[in-house]
């Protein structure tokens, strides 16, 4: 399927001081590099002897001025050095210990786990004075408060030149080593218990497999040592990588990716410069390098009535609670004989049979009705606790987000691990114009907690977030095939209408009415899906878009594309559709443009990544000219 495609030299000619590599910034002074008049190694560094004197372009060391101000190489602008030269890592710390509170924490941690049998022991050993279930329970208690005691005492973290060194244990001891430049994010929590302390608990995710025991957690340390792990950890990573700041009012689309051409300081969408020397994730040394994008509003979590998942609140207690009553019901069955449970159904049967069947039946209206009126109460209350005081911020070269009543969290994504995000909505909140925000993200577990930028809210403001913390999607989204809209309703028909017409014959009629109205509603729902469809690209990025109930865009970065994949089924074939998915590294993996025209979706791809796709296509020799009459 391959053929040849435009001719290319053999080898990319080396750019010039003047000249730029494709999907490169430009460079600045001091901003990567030797410079033009810059030699590749400096005086003295190894692969070369230093020369005995200057070369061209070379500063000569001023014997007047201090050494601090002729031994810094600096280009010809007089700027900093080259990122190219080696970083001073800083130097080890020494070990620390958890916070003396963990003494309080950790048996309440201990006590949270165990709380119903040790509550259980004690109410049938005070209901029977037994000595030996008091003994025990009391034993355990201490126990616990002993445990606090030797977690804080053999708990140790160090953070070395290039690693994090987590010790514990007293009998069964442990060590944890995590590469510093393998961190993938510091996430900052605190319970309710912890915030009446001070106290937080650091999680360091890793690079190491994704398993959950790779990670590592510092419960519980002071808020302000936590803030300074969080910046210590980041920094000292960003150091080992021999990562440099952006350029000035430039938008960090991906590591390594273009910067977008015709950005320029303080654009729409471009976030500011970190100060000179602070390193991508770092965040400086307060407030000066900080920018607030979102504080949610308190209007904001009454769109929590839009969501089914908050409204069905009431009903997942309800569950619980009739779950706990059942289960109290069988055991006191259980206790009496299978003549009793008999007389004690028929005598219910009974007293039905006389006029309670109307009671019952009032008693689970009103139920519902109460239920009903809940609903909303339960989904803002509940939406509160969970998203309580949402702030989204810019902390250096990364964007922080908090969230949280009774516990606190705080999720650090770097710029540079950010290569999209997604819009998604259900009808509900499309009838008031709401969307949630979501960051597409490399090497994130949890995406769907952690990775949300904003909830619920007016898609105004959240395009405006976008357009001020991210880099906005301005390409138009190309319609798909007409055929895309017959595959669409038959979905969404003919499942309902077959049951209609087999329910007609072998089951009661309201079955067959009901399944027909669900075959009629499902008429507009396969037109609202095909409406969805969608797939574009502009200058920078692209995106895909499909669903109804659950309508999502996506928008990726070109460089963030890897690879594409086309799938076709039999019916697929037949209208000449395809499905086209653009595979990431990171997010999902994937995200797919749905019924997309064949012949389209190839020159789409082309269009896109020329150099991934373009080898692979097959293009029809141009006919030869018919030769001129004689």
């Amino acid at each position: 399927m391959s053929g040849p495609g435009p001719t290319e030299p053999p080898h990319e000619p080396t750019p010039g001081p003047s000249a730029e590599r494709p999907h490169e910034p430009p460079r600045k002074p001091g901003a990567g590099g030797p410079g033009p008049e810059q030699p590749g190694h400096p005086p003295g560094a190894a692969g070369g002897p230093a020369p005995d004197r200057p070369e061209a372009g070379e500063r000569v060391p001023d014997p007047a001025r201090p050494p601090a101000e002729t031994d810094a190489p600096a280009d010809a602008s007089g700027g900093a050095p080259p990122p190219e030269a080696p970083a001073a890592v800083p130097p080890p710390e020494p070990a620390r210990r958890l916070s003396a509170l963990t003494m309080v924490t950790a048996p309440i941690a201990y006590l949270r786990n165990f709380l119903v049998p040790v509550v259980i022991a004690l109410v049938a050993g005070t209901y029977s004075v037994n000595p030996w279930v008091l003994g025990s329970t009391g034993a355990a208690i201490v126990a616990m408060l002993v445990g606090g005691l030797v977690t804080w005492r053999t708990f140790r973290y160090q953070v070395s030149a290039d690693r994090l060194e987590i010790r514990r244990g007293l009998i069964s001891r442990s060590r944890r080593s995590i590469p510093l430049e393998r961190i993938r994010g510091v996430d900052i929590t605190a319970t309710l218990l912890h915030r009446v302390l001070g106290l937080a608990v650091v999680r360091v995710e890793a690079a190491a497999g994704g398993e959950a025991s790779e990670e590592g957690k510092l419960d519980a340390v002071t808020a302000a040592e936590a803030e300074r792990l969080r910046r210590v950890l980041l920094h000292r990573r960003a150091v080992l990588r021999g990562e440099s700041a952006a350029p000035a009012g430039a938008p960090v689309l991906a590591e390594g990716a273009a910067v977008a051409e015709g950005a320029a300081a303080g654009a729409p969408g471009a976030p500011a410069a970190a100060p000179a020397g602070t390193a991508p994730g770092d965040d400086g040394d307060g407030d000066a390098d900080t920018e607030t994008y979102f504080t949610m509003p308190l209007s904001w979590y009454f769109y929590a009535v839009l969501s089914l998942a908050y409204l069905l609140t009431p009903f997942a207690a309800l569950a619980a609670v009739s779950g706990v009553v059942s289960q109290g019901l069988g055991d006191a069955a259980a206790e009496r004989s299978v003549q009793d449970a008999g007389e004690l159904a028929r005598d219910l049967y009974l007293r039905t049979s006389e006029g309670g069947t109307l009671l019952l039946v009032l008693i689970a209206v009103a139920l519902l009705l109460v239920v009903l009126a809940a609903m909303p109460v339960f989904a803002v209350v509940s939406y509160a606790i969970a998203h309580w005081q949402f702030t989204l911020r810019r902390r250096g070269h990364a964007l922080v987000t908090e969230r949280g009543l009774f516990t606190r969290q705080s999720v650090t994504l770097e710029l540079r691990r950010i290569r999209g995000h997604e819009l998604w909505d259900n009808p509900l909140e499309r009838l008031r114009r709401v969307v949630r925000l979501r960051a597409v993200v490399t090497g994130l577990g949890q995406t769907a907690t952690r990775a949300a930028l904003l909830p619920m809210g007016p898609r105004a403001t959240v395009e405006s977030v976008v357009e001020r913390a991210l880099l906005p999607f301005t390409g138009p989204l190309l319609r798909h095939p007409r055929a895309a809209l017959g595959r669409r309703l038959f979905r969404a028909v003919a499942p309902f209408a077959a049951a209609a017409a087999v329910a007609a014959f072998t089951a009661p009629t309201w079955v067959a009415v009901a399944l027909g109205v669900l075959a009629l509603l499902g008429v507009p729902l396969g037109v609202d899906r095909y409406r969805n469809l969608g797939h574009g690209a502009d200058a920078h990025q692209v995106s895909v878009r499909s669903g109804s109930l659950h309508r999502e865009q996506s928008v990726v970065h070109r460089e963030a594309i890897i690879g594409w994949k086309w799938q076709q089924s039999l019916f697929q074939r037949r209208t000449d559709l395809v499905n086209l998915q653009l595979a990431v590294g990171a997010g999902p993996g994937g995200y797919t443009a749905i019924d997309a025209d064949m012949a389209e979706s190839v020159a789409f791809a082309e269009g896109v990544t020329p150099d991934m796709v373009r080898p692979f296509v097959v293009r029809e020799p141009a006919a030869d000219p018919a030769p001129p009459r004689g």
